[in-house]
């Protein structure tokens, strides 16, 4: 017996919800996944459904596979939970032969090959980003519904990454190679295609497939695609059991063609379909639901009409923060300082999160971190230094130097160099090109303040300082920092998180802006998403300038307009920004480590240097036992501070930087007796 018991109010109506068409609008954090597994549990547990009769659809593997799990732990098995490909496969595998006879077909799973042969038959410049970004517009028009005759007349407000025409006729080219003389090639696009057709037009198959499966789940509706919902429809018929659940605030893939629409206009489809709100967010704090409330409070369009209001279950925390920088670095510096604070308090690595709108901000983070010695890994995308684009450009550069070059000015010599890898002088429209020419322009930005970090350098000095560079950064390691960008963080969730880089033009994004209030609004949505993935601990942030000593002239993102008031101090420094000074020289310290000390890194040590080494050790051992890396236990900048202020107890332990309640709890007595306190 199900016990329903285990569930809220509303949850509880959900999964108790007679059969026929049920539409779950769940909010972030507020147990959708349990939701749906109930209502799978309970229907089957009340003899409405077999198990093998439900077919339960998801958006990822991860998601097909946490679900069968939670299934199985509460005894039920024999649920198909698949996503939409993975379903469609099966059913076409098994089908074929009924609506294709003995023509023979295989999963083309590499599309990149034969759309690069299309683009070249096109006359088509053929560099991998062009071939990628019109790979993704074939895939947005197949999921869309659109054929290659009506592309250029169903584009809307969508920028192509080349003439409309041109796209139109590499979407041509590319369906005609897929008749081999071997039999068809289907992408996973056709998968869909060639399913909600044998179900359609062959009476036989739809009446085999309809007595198998009688109730369907659908994750994650507000993603679905024309193409998605047409194989949905298909697989219903004329029946109406079905559960969806979604949240229209959280639709941020509208490029890939997902639309909320079947998600906002399913009580219109189904007039007697029972429509729940989950909106108790067990994953955060009020704090951070309240700003989550106000951010998507402020959307426009169809879309806010949802009317979610998220509240905060867990214990009350800390108000969100925010914060304005100068520069770049500093922002990424004072992130760095901050999470060696939260680290030091007791929060683990691997539950803080920096989060940023495109790739190529990750840089001087990861930099940052380095620097701080602070382990990190990089998630849904590769380290700056490791990206393709990042190594062919060091690549050129060492050619470069093999030859007679001017080195009178490294910044243009870069950039030269960087103009046939894809730095043009304008933002390019694909998307793939779009990061790749991001990720250059990142090159080139740190090569400029390499150059004015060391007026004097060449060439070869350049390429000694860039190796370092690349060397000095920490491989990625499951126990670290996330640096993630907002779209890569769906679905995910962290103790603390670090919003960076909130300027207009990065977040929203330039190409949004250009294309009107509809993209804005999805930008607006990703914000959302970024503020609901932390459970306790947030910080917003963004830098007036791009570099140290640089024009301060960017806006902080509109989506904070109403938020965040000035944060000018009389004196016109930023409160969350104001300097702070050597506790021995007087000078403003600027690293993480000099911040945590208090002192410049080149002002005497004021500690014991065997009192710091008794520390180091107790440290390590402790690490070892604890099986942790040792900088989770105190970083060395910390034992530093300790060493240095030789506390007598824990008050005064307490007032030690980076020294927080559950340090002194874990760690307190043994750090006082290696003093000599205890």
């Amino acid at each position: 017996m199900i016990n329903l018991q285990d569930l809220d109010e509303d949850q509880r109506i959900a999964a108790s919800a007679p059969r026929g068409p049920v539409c779950i609008l769940a909010g972030a954090g507020t147990g959708k996944t349990r939701t749906i597994t109930y209502r799978i549990a309970h229907l089957i547990d009340q003899g409405f459904v077999s198990p093998n009769r439900v077919l339960a659809v998801t958006f990822t593997s991860r998601a097909a596979g946490e679900m069968r799990h939670r299934l199985n732990l509460m005894g039920i098995g024999g649920v198909q939970a698949r996503t939409f490909h993975a379903a469609a496969r099966k059913q076409l595998l098994y089908f074929w032969p009924q609506v294709a006879g003995n023509l023979p077909w295989r999963l083309l799973d590499n599309k990149f090959q034969l759309v690069g042969r299309a683009v070249r038959g096109a006359r088509l410049e053929s560099q991998t980003e062009k071939v990628r970004d019109i790979l993704g517009e074939i895939e947005w028009a197949k999921a869309s519904l659109i054929t290659p005759e009506q592309y250029p007349e169903r584009l809307g407000n969508r920028t192509p990454p080349a003439p409309a025409e041109k796209v139109a006729e590499v979407y041509q080219r590319y369906e005609n190679m897929k008749a081999t003389p071997e039999g068809m090639l289907l992408d996973f696009d056709d998968l869909l295609l060639h399913t909600a057709g044998a179900l359609e037009n062959s009476p036989a198959v739809a009446e085999e497939f309809r007595q198998q499966y009688r109730s369907f789940v659908v994750d994650e509706y507000q993603d679905v695609t024309p193409l998605q919902q047409r194989v949905l429809d298909a697989w219903l018929g004329d029946r109406d059991d079905l559960t969806v659940v979604g949240d229209a605030n959280q639709t941020i893939y509208s490029f890939t063609g997902a639309t909320p629409n079947y998600l906002l206009n399913f009580s219109r489809k189904y007039p007697n379909a029972t429509v729940v709100k989950l909106q108790r967010d067990y994953r955060s704090t009020p704090q951070v639901t309240g700003l989550a409330n106000t951010v998507i409070g402020q959307a426009r369009g169809r879309v806010a009409g949802t009317g979610l209001e998220l509240e905060g279950m867990r214990p009350a925390g800390p108000e969100p923060e925010f914060a304005a920088y100068d520069d770049e670095p500093t922002e990424a510096r004072e992130i760095a300082g901050r999470i060696l604070t939260l680290i030091d308090q007791g929060v683990p690595a691997s539950e803080i999160a920096v989060l940023y709108r495109i790739n190529a901000q990750s840089a001087v983070f990861e930099q940052a971190l380095s620097d701080a010695g602070i382990a990190y890994q990089v998630r849904g995308g590769e380290g700056f230094f490791t990206r393709p684009e990042i190594r062919q450009a060091l690549s050129q550069l060492i050619r470069a130097s093999q030859r007679d070059v001017d080195e009178s000015d490294l910044v243009r010599l870069t950039q030269r160099t960087l103009v046939p890898l894809g730095l043009s002088s304008e933002e390019p429209t694909g998307a793939q090109e779009r990061e790749r020419w991001q990720s250059l322009n990142a090159l080139v930005d740190l090569v400029r303040d390499l150059v004015a970090a060391t007026p004097d350098l060449d060439l070869t000095g350049l390429l000694l300082k860039l190796r370092e560079r690349q060397e000095e950064k920490h491989p990625p390691t499951v126990d670290g920092v996330t640096l993630a960008s907002l779209h890569a963080a769906k679905g995910l969730e962290w103790d603390a998180v670090f919003l960076v880089g909130l300027v207009d033009s990065t977040l929203p994004i330039s190409h949004a802006i250009k294309a009107g209030d509809e993209a804005i609004e999805e930008e607006r949505r990703l914000f959302y998403v970024g503020v609901t993935r932390a459970r306790e601990h947030l910080v917003c942030s963004w830098a007036l300038a791009r570099q140290e000593g640089g024009r301060k002239s960017r806006k902080r993102s509109r989506f904070l307009d109403g938020i965040v008031l000035d944060l000018a101090s009389e004196s016109g420094t930023p409160r969350s920004n104001r300097p702070q000074n050597c506790r021995v020289c007087g000078s403003v310290l600027h690293s993480a480590a000099e911040k945590v000390v208090g002192r410049c890194a080149s002002c005497p040590i004021q500690a014991d240097e065997q009192v710091f080494e008794a520390l180091r050790t107790w440290r390590n051992d402790t690490a070892k036992r604890e099986n942790k890396a040792a900088y989770m236990v105190f970083s060395n900048a910390t034992l530093m501070a300790i060493a240095e202020m030789n506390p007598t107890n824990e008050n005064e332990l307490l007032s030690v930087p980076g020294v927080g309640p559950m340090k002194i709890e874990n760690y307190g007595d043994e750090v006082l007796a290696v003093l000599g306190h205890r």
